[in-house]
């Protein structure tokens, strides 16, 4: 027979959800168990990849089991996001994405995937810089003179891009609307092979985040006509802005946020969104990212609602300006 409390609860109903919240606590206190992967939808060396493997090395510490970075290319990165979209909620797979998470939907005419819909959120991670760089021997000295060059030139200026759906594609796009220039567009298999072409002077411009222009930059590998930002940086404080330069208004960052499959549960995203705040808090990290041009987000955007507001916020913004430029990735 089956006892009813005074609240009306079964006695067998009752032990059922202490079981329940028994095993959840037992789980929760135990995770993680084994390693946990972080995808990385571009190559290993490239911006994106820098990041996380600085992130996963501190992590790893906190979480006593390690990080694992696992690239997935291709695709601007939709195949790494698929694929986390479609693993298995249990807390050991997390992504990280670009600005590409919110230009997917746009770009792309057919995605196996809903970003807004098909994640829980974790955090925003932080914030990187653009630099415009060209090739070393580029006739130009700065942007004003770029500006003249590009338009008596045309399409026989070559801009490089690591690929459709890249930061750096999105960034060339911007930029072309923003010079009222046209330009011929070189896509590449990811920002390293981009690099390398400017290196080797094949293609004129780039332009991509700090973290994988800076040490060029500093080496006087390229020639640097300006960053994206509406203020100039720290870490190159000599260096104007380009809407200073004459692109009033011209403003990009690339932004990372960190993903989980849909169902993954609340316990594991807290604790690894937790270990995530404390290597971004950790001295010896945050010098690392500084030295590359990272910015770290306020408090209130390293949260799950801090990155869901921001991707809804930039998917709106960018729609618009892909639609104009009149291209898809598929």
């Amino acid at each position: 027979m089956i006892r009813f409390r005074k609240d009306g609860t079964s006695s067998k109903r009752a032990a059922a959800l202490a079981c329940l919240l028994w095993a959840g606590a037992t789980w929760a206190q135990g995770y993680p168990a084994k390693p946990i992967t972080l995808v990385v939808p571009f190559a290993a060396g490239g911006p994106t990849d820098v990041v996380a493997r600085i992130l996963a090395g501190s992590m790893t510490r906190t979480l006593g089991q390690t990080v694992v970075v696992e690239n997935k290319v291709g695709a601007g990165g939709t195949i790494a996001a698929a694929y986390t979209a479609r693993a298995t909620p249990d807390g050991y797979t997390f992504l990280i994405h670009h600005n590409g998470m919110a230009t997917a939907p746009a770009l792309y005419r057919k995605l196996s995937y809903r970003p807004l819909a098909d994640f829980e959120y974790v955090s925003q991670v932080i914030d990187v810089p653009m630099t415009l760089v060209g090739r070393k021997d580029m006739p130009a000295r700065d942007f004003r003179e770029l500006m003249a060059y590009v338009k008596a030139n045309g399409d026989k200026t070559n801009l490089a891009h690591a690929g459709l759906g890249a930061v750096s594609h999105l960034c060339g796009a911007l930029l072309r609307q923003a010079m009222g220039a046209s330009m011929t567009t070189v896509p590449y298999q990811g920002t390293g092979p981009a690099m390398n072409a400017l290196l080797a002077g094949q293609v004129d411009l780039l332009c991509d985040q700090t973290t994988s222009t800076t040490p060029y930059i500093k080496a006087g590998s390229v020639k640097l006509y300006g960053v994206t930002t509406s203020t100039r940086l720290k870490t190159l404080p000599d260096t104007p802005t380009l809407a200073e330069q004459g692109l009033n208004g011209f403003h990009l960052v690339v932004w990372h946020g960190i993903y989980a499959p849909k169902g993954t549960p609340r316990e594991a995203i807290d604790k690894f969104g937790a270990a995530l705040r404390a290597a971004l808090k950790d001295p010896a990290v945050a010098q690392r990212l500084a030295e590359l041009g990272a910015v770290i987000p306020s408090d209130d955007k390293l949260t799950p609602a801090g990155l869901q507001s921001w991707l809804q916020e930039e998917t709106k913004r960018y729609e618009p300006v892909i639609k104009a430029a009149g291209q898809f990735a598929d």
